[in-house]
């Protein structure tokens, strides 16, 4: 029995995906921070994590024979409270592994926390730069073509993508640290029902959009994305926008969700095909 026991334990934790931290000598802003990560489950199984001061990512790799080569970090939405990181997160990247797209999910530090030090600029959007130049640096290693990873973010967490996609640099060739010397520019953007979507100002050098939400979720979004689209254009970034009858904040990804807001990660798997980010399967 015992020797069943450590066989089911070692199976499960080779399954389990991997978490890297961004800056494992601690991350900039957080020093003397080493409280650890508060998660909470609720009834239906899903988790939310608080009290964030090491940022990571958590990895989920498409089967060699589905790899596509593109890539995306994903990061969950919560206010800048909390994240919800099981419909807005590793629901999300599971599927996109299961069809052939590298995920990877973000813990980024949260400004609104009670108590928090952190802002949205300086702190959230440093944690997906980092990301990104940390996905970039493994690309070989986990079989990802460095010019096809791009960004999601829900709510949130599409505040700090479109931050992100729009404040970036191309790295320092003389950078002490070899993340700094590459590139922190997503090459594509998906903004789910992003936050503060009026800080979002599309110009020419922006990654493509693939921009989704809800017809009955809140005015800043459901009429804000709607503009943010034409901004793009106007700016001749190639975009797409998908404006669901319903859905409210938050439908995120669940496997039981029904009607054709449950569909959008299948809409998004499209335009990564059109835009030649992967091939058609």
């Amino acid at each position: 029995m015992k020797t069943l026991l450590f066989l089911a334990l070692t199976l499960f934790a080779a399954a389990a995906p991997e978490s890297i931290l961004l800056w494992p000598g601690g991350a900039p802003g957080s020093e003397g921070k080493d409280t650890p990560e508060k998660v909470e489950t609720s009834a239906s199984g899903e988790q939310t994590v608080t009290n964030i001061h090491k940022p990571s990512i958590t990895v989920y790799l498409p089967a060699k024979d589905k790899a596509n080569g593109a890539a995306v970090i994903v990061a969950p939405g919560g206010g800048h409270r909390l994240l919800c990181v099981t419909h807005e997160g590793s629901n999300v990247a599971e599927w996109l592994a299961d069809h052939g797209i590298a995920a990877f999910v973000l813990k980024y530090r949260l400004a609104s926390e009670p108590g928090s030090t952190y802002t949205v600029d300086d702190h959230a959007v440093a944690d997906m730069h980092r990301a990104i130049r940390l996905v970039r640096s493994r690309a070989t290693e986990w079989n990802i073509n460095p010019a096809a990873l791009g960004v999601m973010g829900f709510s949130a967490g599409g505040e700090v993508c479109s931050i992100s996609s729009m404040k970036f640099d191309a790295g320092k060739s003389d950078a002490t640290d070899p993340l700094g010397r590459l590139s922190d520019k997503p090459d594509f953007q998906a903004l789910i029902y992003p936050g503060r979507s009026i800080r979002i100002v599309p110009f020419k050098e922006s990654p493509p959009a693939f921009l989704a939400a809800s017809s009955n979720d809140r005015p800043d979004i459901s009429e804000g994305l709607t503009k943010v689209y034409l901004d793009f254009k106007k700016e001749s970034v190639p975009v797409e926008l998908h404006l669901y009858a319903d859905g409210d904040h938050g439908f995120g990804y669940r496997a039981k969700s029904t009607g054709p807001v449950s569909h959008w990660l299948e809409r998004f798997d499209e335009w990564l095909v059109n835009r030649k980010f992967t091939t058609a399967r």
